[in-house]
């Protein structure tokens, strides 16, 4: 796990001297353990290359520096994250007669390029975004991996490409825009994420998952090179084997052995839920006595019992942190700059803190994350059979049920959401309300900016015409909600704390298994992850398989009430706002007032707004700050 910046740029582009330095010094806590860097000149063009490098060691701590060169190829690489499969790779390179020097992943990613070329993406598993400058043909290839696990962001100027893994390495070149893109903010508003490959920065995109660039003589193409299973229409008729959980269980247990490949100290993040529960199981009969970690609330519903109670099933070495109100006041804003956009998730705080405290005794975890997106496990994947059903019904009457359910108090928020979800015909406009903020009319009534538009011929909405609800939700889950929301917060909040997190869940041998399984061993009835719970049974007592899910539940609605509702106020509401703008007063002053008073449970909404405003203040320069940001960054 590491950071890795550079560029190839030509003319007034070329940065100065020390902005390879400022890049990777923007980025240190990715790598902490080393850093390196390299200037090439083009011999065809006038182009200058820099490649840059942060280590975190996990494999070969001793090695295997970086940038990496091959002078007899013409090959330098930098590299960000871990190819779970680079023994194998490695012992198909020796057979091909390139011989690798060390146990390092990262010169078996070099010579495999060697090998290979553009085509090295197909063979490697695991987790990565990297770059390799190729002086043969003098081009600049990228590459980030399957589900985008790891991060990687691109701007131009002209001809010229630059790169990083996150933002504000980007931000330290000269001349990249980083004026606020209102269409992203309209994308905020509906996703309460950017969608890739936007960001909120108008001159910083994300380069997709799963997909490649070749920068050659000033002309960049990207190209696909893996598209998520479940875009298929095929909804497995017959499953791949007549023991389907017994092959499940291998193949899972195959990735998470792979996942534990590590040279330095290892352990797991544990909710006490089924997903890390699992996890913990597969890595304890694997390697022994695990470390796990696990964080609660002191002011709402907690899973440390829960946790606590797997970590005495399988006698891990366990530790606990409480999360309070004072955390989040304290961390939110420093958390907003290392993620470069809104912490769209308040246990978004508790994963830093949880990640700060693994990092005492450990360099890598292994989590959960996935799970859902993969198995079928939110509500809405049930609820999605019925919305045909749902949508029959002729609009009057849904309109009579409306007002009823918006009323209804904060416990049934999941029936609230369905209702919401299910006023939408379209479903592809219906699974960006599922897990959205504002929509619609909603949107307009509270702001000026108009609605969110979607390019509904992308992904993740061009799942193959036939697909079952479930597969097309899941698709849309696992090419937006995962990428571009829960991995890149896991990404920013583990990193942000020098630690590496893995997901054993998101192995893509493991998900085109599960894909070819017919949608009742993912959902059947109104139970999810099926075959999950059915693996699990072997390894977990039915207390843990059979509880329902509580979640990694923050309880700001009461904080916003109590002790954070100054804080909140302040910030949308005080003199210093930068975004009260994009909002109809009134109907902000609503929003807060109902929820102040207990009226109605706004706290998804207000987390959302309140986070938009430090992100404001955090990147938006105070001397062009006006108290109608719309006039200031159109």
């Amino acid at each position: 796990m590491c950071g890795i910046a550079g560029w190839v740029a030509s003319g007034p582009a070329i940065p100065p001297a020390d902005t390879l330095g400022e890049m990777l010094g923007a980025i240190a806590h990715r790598g902490p353990d080393g850093s390196g860097a390299v200037l090439i000149e083009c011999r065809a063009t006038p182009h200058e290359v820099a490649l840059g490098h942060r280590r975190l060691a996990i494999i070969d701590p001793e090695g295997a520096p970086q940038p990496m060169r091959h002078t007899a190829a013409g090959l330098t690489l930098v590299f960000n994250g871990e190819i779970y499969n680079f023994r194998e790779l490695r012992r198909t390179l020796e057979l091909a007669g390139l011989r690798c020097e060390r146990d390092s992943d990262t010169e078996v990613l070099l010579r495999a390029y060697e090998l290979w070329g553009h085509d090295v993406v197909h063979r490697l598993r695991g987790m990565f975004a990297f770059a390799v400058w190729d002086e043969r043909d003098e081009s600049l290839f990228l590459a980030r991996d399957r589900f985008g696990e790891k991060p990687l962001f691109i701007a131009t100027r002209g001809d010229s490409l630059f790169f990083a893994s996150e933002i504000k390495a980007l931000l330290c070149v000269p001349g990249v825009q980083a004026s606020v893109d209102l269409d992203a903010v309209r994308s905020y508003f509906a996703y309460r994420y950017v969608p890739g490959p936007a960001t909120l920065f108008t001159g910083v995109r994300k380069l997709p998952p799963a997909t490649t660039l070749v920068w050659r003589r000033g002309v960049a193409v990207q190209r696909r090179y893996w598209v998520a299973p479940d875009r298929a229409a095929h909804d497995g008729a017959r499953p791949p084997s007549a023991d389907v959980v017994g092959e499940f269980g291998r193949r899972l247990t195959e990735a998470v052995e792979l996942t534990m490949v590590s040279d330095v100290p290892f352990g797991a993040f544990l909710s006490g839920g089924l997903d890390s529960s699992v996890i913990v199981a597969l890595m304890s009969r694997l390697g022994g006595k695990v470390k796990t970690f696990t964080a609660g609330f002191a002011d709402g519903t907690s899973e440390l019992p829960y946790a606590a109670a797997v970590a005495r099933e399988f006698g891990t070495d366990h530790r606990e942190i409480v999360v309070s109100h004072a955390d989040v006041a304290a961390r939110l804003k420093s958390l907003v700059a290392k993620r470069d956009a809104p912490v769209s998730e308040p246990s978004d705080v508790a994963i830093h803190l949880l990640a700060t405290a693994a990092a005492r005794s450990v360099k890598m975890v292994l989590t959960g994350e996935g799970s859902d997106e993969l198995f079928g496990g939110y509500p809405k994947h049930v609820a999605e059979r019925f919305a045909p059903a749902v949508l029959w019904l002729p609009a009057s009457v849904r309109r009579l049920f409306e007002p009823l359910v918006r009323a209804l108090p904060y416990r049934f928020r999941r029936l609230k959401t369905a209702a919401a979800s299910f006023r939408v015909g379209d479903r592809r406009e219906r699974y960006v309300r599922w897990f959205g903020a504002l929509e619609g009319a909603d949107l307009t009534r509270l702001t000026a900016l108009g609605a969110a538009r979607h390019d509904w011929d992308a992904p993740p909405f061009d799942a193959e015409p036939g697909a079952s609800a479930l597969r097309q939700a899941l698709y849309f889950d696992q090419t937006s909600w995962l990428p571009d929301n829960l991995l890149e917060r896991g990404d920013r909040m583990t990193m942000a704390a020098s630690i590496e997190a893995r997901v054993p869940y998101l192995d893509h041998e493991l998900a085109r298994f599960v894909s070819g399984l017919p949608d009742r061993w993912r959902v059947r009835g109104l139970t999810g992850k099926r075959i999950l719970r059915a693996a699990a049974a072997e390894l977990l007592p039915r207390s843990i398989i059979e509880r329902p899910k509580v979640g990694f539940r923050v309880p700001v609605d009461e904080w916003f009430r109590g002790p954070l509702r100054e804080f909140l106020q302040d910030h949308l509401r005080g003199r210093d706002s930068l975004t009260r703008g994009y909002y109809h007063g009134a109907a902000l002053d609503a929003l807060v007032d109902e929820h102040l008073t207990g009226r109605q449970n706004h706290d998804k909404l207000l987390w959302m707004l309140l986070n938009l405003e430090i992100w404001h203040r955090q990147y938006v320069p105070r001397t062009r700050a006006t108290a109608a940001p719309l006039q200031q960054v159109a």
